[in-house]
């Protein structure tokens, strides 16, 4: 089980760096709304951490 957790913490991470990446990448059309693309991606990434660390609390809590 630690090892599908770690798993799943490091895909997240990747995840998260490579968007950044792509997101940092200039393209004329792209600027004008770059600022509400991280602004609402960095929002699912927010909720998404959220809902997960909840939905693990609430797994751990059942197993024990």
């Amino acid at each position: 089980m630690n090892f599908s957790i770690i798993l799943i913490i490091i895909v997240c991470i990747i995840a998260f760096f490579l968007t950044i990446r792509e997101v940092n990448r200039s393209d004329s059309d792209y600027d004008k709304s770059s600022k509400k693309n991280v602004t609402r991606l960095s929002l699912i990434y927010i909720v998404v951490t959220v809902a997960s660390l909840i939905a693990l609390a609430a797994y751990i809590v059942s197993i024990t």
